[in-house]
């Protein structure tokens, strides 16, 4: 007698593993790990690199940075004067659990506060992986259109946070804010909103601060 087993359930179950032993050792480290998702363009990068003076004041900040090629992004985060490590994933559309194993040892994970995983841009893939992250977020433009939530429910469901950016675009893109609202709420009743303008600083300090408490909620040292 056969038994089909599909390699999707079988990559996923392998990923499972690495991610639960990420988990345990990133908690061994008391360290907070955030999970960052956006498509490309949507101003991931961007919003971390307004992020990190205000948070540098505080904690201790590590990135890794998840592209399919080239190392713009982690140059941008080591100019902003933080410890990086950059992950290629070279045509693979998500990053895995066990890429942010390797690419964790890299770090001093005791001397971190936060670990902060910028996700290769897509807001399909990267939504099955599970990194070992404590918080997931989903990074949004308002130059996307406020139809996304429809269009890719999963990535919303199983976030903790989103961060619409670029608000300072609302008067030239055609994005409704009421249509967004009710869409993203109906869907995940407990998310938390922050509207957002990265390359400005709008919006910036409340989310991190939400990030800091959020990481004295959970019990981590601090």
């Amino acid at each position: 007698m056969s038994q089909r087993i599909y390699l999707q359930q079988q990559v996923l179950q392998g990923n499972q593993r690495w991610a639960q032993e990420n988990r345990t050792r990133f908690q061994e480290h008391a360290l907070l790990v955030v999970n960052v998702i956006g498509s490309p363009g949507a101003g991931k990068t961007t919003l971390l690199e307004s992020m990190i003076p205000y948070m540098k004041r505080n904690v201790l900040v590590g990135v890794i940075e998840g592209d399919v090629a080239t190392t713009i992004d982690s140059e941008r985060m080591a100019r902003c004067g933080i410890q990086t490590v950059q992950i290629n994933t070279h045509g693979a559309c998500h990053l895995d659990a066990k890429m942010i194993a390797s690419a964790s040892r890299h770090f001093s994970l005791s001397e971190l506060d936060l670990l902060i995983i910028e996700n290769v841009g897509n807001l399909v893939c990267p939504t099955d992986f599970d990194l070992g992250e404590e918080i997931r977020v989903v990074v949004l433009s308002t130059a996307e259109g406020s139809d996304k939530v429809q269009k890719y429910p999963a990535v919303f469901q199983q976030a903790h946070a989103v961060v619409l950016n670029k608000i300072d675009l609302l008067p030239y893109v055609s994005f409704d804010l009421d249509i967004f609202h009710k869409e993203l709420f109906h869907l995940n009743k407990d998310i938390r909103l922050f509207p957002v303008s990265a390359l400005k600083g709008k919006g910036v300090e409340e989310f991190s601060d939400w990030l800091m408490t959020t990481r004295g909620e959970v019990g981590w040292k601090g």
